[in-house]
C-alpha cells in the first residue's frame, strides 16, 4: 500500500458523495482537473483492480495512478481524468429547442462504443448456457427484482429468459461494464466500472441509444430512428470485423435483461413517496411491455414505450402533475 493521503488537503476538492458504495466515500478532483480521487470500501478496490486489467488489455478506460488507504480506513483510488463532460452532458448542452440528440454526440458514441467493442472482442471467451444464465442473473439483478416483485417470478417470465439465453448461444462473453450508457461515456473513453462482469459481446455498447427511453423522457433527449440505425450499423461493422457476426439480432434478448436491470432497487419503502411509487410502477410497466413485444415478435422497439408523463396520465397516478 502507498502512504495514506487525506482528502482535506488543498490539492483535492470535493465533487460529490459516492452513494452506490456500501462503505460510503466521495469523489474529489485535483486543482487542474487532470486527476480524480475516489474513496470507498472493498468494492472500490475490486473496481480499481478490474480497471487496471482493462487498461492492460487496451480498453478505453482511465489509468489508475495510485491507490491505498486513508487515515480513517477508507480505500482510495486516484485515476486520470478523461474530461469533465460526458456524452450525456454534451447531449443536454446541444439541445436546440427539440429533444433530438445531436449528431455529433451520436457519432462520438459510435466511435467510443466501437473502440470498446473491438477491445472486448479481442479478449472474448467462449460462453456456455450456464455462463449466459449467470449473466442474466447478475446483469438483470434478478434476485433483487423478483424479491421486490414476486408476482413477476412466473413460468412465463422464466420461459422468456430461457429463450433469450438460447437465442444468445454462441455469442462470446467479454469483460463488460453492466451499466453502460451516455452518462458513463466520454469522448475518449468509458468511466465508472463498478458493476463489472462477463457479458455477451455487444450487451454494453449496442444498447447505448436503445436504453434512453427507459428513463421515461426525463433525460431531455431522444435518439431518432435514423440515429439509432446509424449508431447500430457502426457497432455492427466493428463486430463483423472482429467476430464475423452482427449485433442487431441480439437486441431483443439484451433489452429483456436490461428491462430487469432498470427495475432493480426500485421498490419504494416509504409509502408517502408517491413519486417513487410512480417510477416503480412505470418500470414494471416497461418490463411487461418488453416482455410482450419479445413474446409476439422476438423484437423490442423502445420507441414504442410510453413516457413517464403519459403513463401517469393514463393510469391517473396520484401525486403527479
Amino acid at each position: 500500500m502507498h502512504t495514506p493521503h487525506t482528502p482535506h488537503t488543498p490539492h483535492w476538492h470535493f465533487v460529490k458523495k459516492r452513494t452506490a458504495d456500501p462503505a460510503g466515500g466521495a469523489v474529489y478532483v485535483n486543482d487542474d482537473g487532470t486527476r480524480y480521487r475516489r474513496t470507498g470500501g472493498e468494492a472500490l478496490a475490486a473496481e480499481a483492480a478490474y480497471q487496471r486489467r482493462l487498461a492492460e488489455l487496451g480498453y478505453p478506460v482511465p489509468r489508475v495512478l495510485d491507490e491505498g488507504t486513508t487515515g480513517d480506513g477508507h480505500v482510495f483510488v486516484v485515476e486520470e481524468s478523461l474530461g469533465e463532460r460526458s456524452l450525456h452532458d454534451m447531449a443536454l448542452e446541444s439541445l436546440d429547442g427539440t429533444r433530438t440528440l445531436s449528431d455529433t454526440v451520436v457519432d462520438l458514441a459510435a466511435e467510443v462504443g466501437s473502440r470498446l467493442l473491438r477491445a472486448q472482442a479481442v479478449h472474448a471467451v467462449t460462453a456456455d448456457l450456464q455462463a449466459l444464465r449467470a449473466w442474466v442473473q447478475e446483469a438483470g439483478w434478478t434476485d433483487n427484482v423478483f424479491a421486490e416483485n414476486p408476482d413477476l417470478d412466473t413460468p412465463r417470465v422464466q420461459t422468456a429468459l430461457d429463450r433469450a439465453v438460447t437465442q444468445l448461444a454462441g455469442v462470446p462473453l467479454v469483460r463488460g461494464h453492466l451499466d453502460y450508457g451516455l452518462p458513463n461515456v466520454l469522448p475518449v473513453g468509458v468511466i465508472d466500472w463498478q458493476h463489472h462482469g462477463l457479458v455477451p459481446l455487444g450487451y454494453d455498447t449496442a444498447l447505448a441509444l436503445e436504453i434512453v427511453p427507459f428513463k421515461g423522457g426525463t433525460k431531455g433527449y431522444l435518439a431518432s430512428p435514423e440515429q439509432r440505425r446509424r449508431y447500430l450499423e457502426a457497432l455492427n461493422k466493428a463486430a463483423r470485423a472482429t467476430t464475423g457476426q452482427s449485433l442487431s439480432q441480439h437486441l431483443a434478448p439484451f433489452l429483456l435483461v436490461k428491462a430487469l436491470f432498470f427495475l432493480a432497487l426500485m421498490h419504494p419503502i416509504d409509502p408517502a413517496r408517491t413519486d417513487k411509487h410512480l417510477k416503480w410502477q412505470y418500470r414494471r410497466h416497461l418490463f411487461m411491455e418488453v416482455l410482450e413485444q419479445y413474446e409476439r415478435t422476438r423484437a423490442v422497439d423502445p420507441a414504442r414505450f410510453l413516457t413517464l408523463d403519459d403513463f401517469a396520465a393514463r393510469h391517473g397516478a396520484p401525486g403527479h402533475p
